[in-house]
């Protein structure tokens, strides 16, 4: 008898041990009480047949605080071949204490080429079929631009975050869209020393996007996604000589086409929409609204594109994320960009180069040079007047570098 006793007795004990141990299991992941949200964007060109051709994505090379670490590419002359340029990219943190993080972001078919504060930063060259890979020196590319076989990332290992600190965050006299997406509600973050209000980091790509855009010949946008997974919100754009037009669409499953957009809308109307949409796949309004304030005066620049939120579920696929501790929450919310070569974009750009034009061609910046291959496949000479004509203008009125 008392030897059953016995039996039972252990047995409650184990019992218990392991529902406590099940409970702590559960809960591990929400023990921090961490919330991690990132907004950033994908930039790419359309091509004729509507698929992302290659193009400058390395773009204007010196748009960032001096601060800010490149791998190396401040400077680069040579041009970085690709199909997607991964803009700003910010990590916020929000967390009830002080408390320490690891954060590993994954690029398997882009490399890292800038970021704050002080992370590890490498990049490999994939070397055999067994999976092997070693590592690629910065600048590498000096003599080879395009993405063969290059695999990226970059870790924090100890990222400490510090809710209701105000630490001192480095600025520089020269007004930059990196600083508008300080405000935030977000907890400081600290790494050897470095302070800032979020992660930073930026990247280029050679991947396929989700979504397809060819223009037809009466102008309309025939959309298509790749994908499968839901496109949750499109936005063809347009502006010409400061006049702007859109039309909104989604969720996108299959394919659709919208007219060309008249130009009579108003720009303020399209940042409350987009501000909403932002907000309703998961980023805090703060954050929605800094991340617009970052990047309207280059969405809606002169020029067509196609705005849209870029599928969730793909996100871990082309950049996993790790975070130590788990996070309780977590929100990634990415805008896709395309930029389109319309029959009105060719006009322009022709117009002013027969003009020596060299304002109006400046306004397409870094997405000149794809434009300049569709209106002039394989003519030098050509390229070489315009060349001659931004790199005057370039010198006396300063900004990107053009080449």
């Amino acid at each position: 008898m008392k030897s059953a006793l016995r039996v039972a007795y252990l047995a409650s004990i184990l019992v218990s041990v392991a529902l406590i141990k099940m409970a702590a299991d559960v809960s591990a992941p929400d023990s921090s009480g961490l919330t991690v949200h990132e907004w950033g964007t994908f930039t790419s060109v359309a091509g004729e047949d509507g698929s992302a051709m290659d193009w400058d994505t390395l773009g204007c090379k010196n748009d960032l605080p001096r601060f800010v670490y490149d791998y190396g590419y401040r400077g680069f002359k040579l041009r970085l071949q690709g199909t997607v340029r991964m803009e700003t990219p910010v990590l916020f943190f929000y967390a009830p204490h002080p408390l320490n993080a690891r954060v590993k972001v994954s690029f398997p078919q882009g490399v890292i080429t800038e970021w704050y504060p002080r992370a590890a930063c490498q990049v490999f060259r994939n070397t055999g079929n067994d999976g092997s890979s070693r590592p690629v020196p910065a600048n590498v590319y000096a003599g080879g631009t395009f993405f063969q076989n290059l695999t990226g990332g970059i870790e924090w290992k100890n990222v400490q975050v510090q809710p209701g600190s105000h630490p001192a965050l480095p600025v520089e006299n020269t007004p930059n869209r990196y600083y508008a997406a300080r405000e935030t509600d977000s907890a400081p973050v600290s790494v050897d020393g470095q302070s800032e209000n979020f992660l930073f980091y930026r990247g280029v790509a050679q991947l396929p996007v989700p979504v397809c855009v060819r223009i037809s010949g009466d102008g309309s946008a025939v959309i298509e996604n790749r994908d499968g997974k839901p496109v949750p919100k499109l936005v063809l754009f347009e502006n010409y000589n400061s006049r702007i037009g859109y039309r909104t669409a989604g969720p996108l499953q299959g394919a659709l086409t919208l007219r060309a957009p008249q130009l009579k809308d108003s720009l303020p109307a399209l940042l409350d929409d987009l501000q909403c949409t932002l907000t309703e796949q998961g980023l805090f309004p703060k954050e929605a609204a800094a991340m617009l304030n970052t990047w309207k005066d280059s969405w809606f620049e002169e020029g067509s594109r196609l705005i849209y939120i870029v599928p969730s579920a793909m996100l871990q696929i082309i950049l996993p994320l790790e975070i130590e501790p788990a996070p309780a929450h977590t929100a990634r919310v990415f805008v896709g960009r395309i930029e389109l070569i319309t029959p009105e974009t060719e006009r322009v750009v022709a117009s002013a180069i027969a003009n020596s034009d060299a304002v109006t061609l400046a306004r397409y910046g870094r997405f000149l040079h794809p434009i300049l291959e569709r209106l002039y496949p394989q003519d030098a000479r050509k390229a070489g007047e315009i060349e001659r004509l931004l790199r005057r203008y370039e010198l006396s009125h300063g900004g990107c570098d053009f080449r």
